[in-house]
């Protein structure tokens, strides 16, 4: 991949990287930012919708296989990677030159015993490997779209069934996508209704939770008590996540 430097942007055909006040972004064929990365603290996360997306934590809160569709700068992956270094994640992104920026760019690190970054289709590896994660983040755009590959009936289905027992699939959609109630209803019906979500920056990000098992609530009431202390483990404010985090009705309800 070859990229052209100027002052504060980086260009190859469809994917750029600038950089402002310090701040380093990935765009893919649009001015949506796919991935952001202070460049004085690379390992942080920087845009809210990463730190929402860390909402798992409230019911697994020490997983051991994470599982990533796409990739983007690699901000979730370096995070987990700082913060828990016993979690193994595995990281499918079908577009290389993603895969290349997120290394030269945004200092994401070679593949070891807990990172495996793999160039692959990510709706297949999910069908191929069944009951492997125990949490699931996907997040995956593409020219300021949804991937609708990554978001059929079948897929979300197939994530449902990648997960281990007691997991959770993390989704990231845009609240103003023209298919978002479809999306939302398709999880609805993938996970049997136990699905919630949490809404950030007035649904710019509607970042939804799908459940294997039911029982989700329950383990989001018992947990409250230790939020604090794993807010400080984490670096993250899980008290707010708790308090703004919406279920759903057993009915396709789509958040306000």
């Amino acid at each position: 991949m070859r990229l052209r430097f100027g002052k504060h942007r980086a260009v190859d055909e469809g994917l750029e990287v600038t950089e402002e006040r310090g701040v380093r972004t990935l765009h893919l064929g649009s001015q949506a930012i796919q991935s952001a990365m202070r460049v004085s603290r690379p390992w942080d996360l920087e845009l809210a919708y990463t730190r929402a997306m860390m909402g798992f934590l409230m019911f697994r809160s020490a997983p051991q296989q994470v599982l990533m569709i796409g990739l983007g700068g690699g901000s979730l992956a370096k995070f987990i990677r700082r913060q828990r270094p016993q979690t193994h994640i595995t990281a499918v992104e079908i577009d290389p030159r993603v895969i290349a920026a997120a290394r030269s760019h945004f200092e994401l690190p070679g593949n070891d015993a807990t990172l495996n970054v793999i160039e692959g289709d990510g709706a297949l590896y999910v069908r191929q490997h069944p009951a492997s994660a125990d949490v699931i983040l996907l997040d995956g755009f593409d020219a300021g779209n949804q991937v609708e590959a990554l978001a059929t009936q079948a897929f979300y289905a197939a994530c449902r069934r990648a997960l281990r027992p007691g997991g959770v699939l993390t989704v990231n959609l845009w609240g103003r996508d023209r298919g978002f109630a479809e999306y939302f209803a398709r999880l609805e019906r993938a996970f049997d209704g136990e699905v919630g979500w949490i809404s950030v920056q007035n649904k710019t990000n509607v970042i939804v939770f799908g459940f294997s098992e039911p029982g989700a609530a329950d383990r989001l009431d018992a947990v409250r008590p230790k939020l604090e202390d794993l807010s400080k483990r984490w670096g993250l404010d899980l008290r707010s996540f708790a308090r703004d985090f919406q279920w759903t009705d057993g009915a396709v309800s789509l958040p306000q």
